[in-house]
């Protein structure tokens, strides 16, 4: 997921999910998921755009878009997971859609090699570090609580004013998707082109 329409729509297919599960007598109990949203493609993509806004205003937004995203999709799912959207589901034992970080090695040397990590702690979360963003934060990396939920006032002013500019998030979002599904679907058929098979429930490889 790329946007926070994205979020939306798949916390909403998951809580139907539940519903449907829940209406034919099933245990929703049994049920874990996760929603991964990518964060380090938004500010290269954002970066580029700002770049070429060139104003002070849109320069001075570079290399947060990310973080704000995240922080806002964690608030939406605050809203609907302790909500009393999800009350019913929560008292059958349904359990809330945890929010994944993926895309969380940065890309750009000039910022904090742990931009996608120390400031997105918080509970019922899940980060996908790569090897050299889990070796960094080993080494240097803090815990200063509940990042993830703080901020959200000014995680929504940057999304505002990244808006302001002109910047539409969610057909970025969707071009980000796009995009990222071609490169997955590339990479799989480079490696069926190869030869390499997983056989589901079989430990053959």
């Amino acid at each position: 997921m790329f946007s926070l329409a994205h979020v939306d729509a798949v916390a909403g297919a998951y809580q139907r999910g539940l519903d449907t599960l829940a209406a034919a007598g099933g245990d929703v109990a049994r049920v874990r998921s996760v929603a991964s949203v990518f964060l380090s493609r938004w500010d290269s993509l954002i970066d580029k755009q700002l770049d070429e806004i060139g104003t002070p205003e849109a320069l001075a937004l570079r290399g947060k878009a990310g973080v704000a995203l995240a922080r806002q999709a964690y608030q939406r799912y605050l809203a609907r997971f302790h909500g009393a959207g999800f009350a019913a589901l929560a008292a059958r034992g349904g359990r809330p859609q945890s929010m994944l970080w993926a895309s969380t090695g940065t890309k750009n040397a000039a910022y904090s090699d742990l931009m996608y990590v120390e400031p997105l702690v918080g509970p019922e979360t899940v980060n996908t570090l790569p090897d050299a963003t889990l070796a960094a934060f080993a080494d240097h990396g803090k815990v200063s609580g509940n990042t993830i939920a703080q901020d959200a006032e000014t995680a929504a002013a940057h999304i505002a004013a990244l808006a302001a500019l002109g910047l539409d998030m969610n057909a970025l979002g969707e071009r980000l998707q796009s995009e990222g599904l071609a490169q997955f679907a590339s990479a799989f058929g480079k490696l069926l082109d190869h030869g390499y098979w997983v056989f589901l429930g079989d430990a053959s490889l």
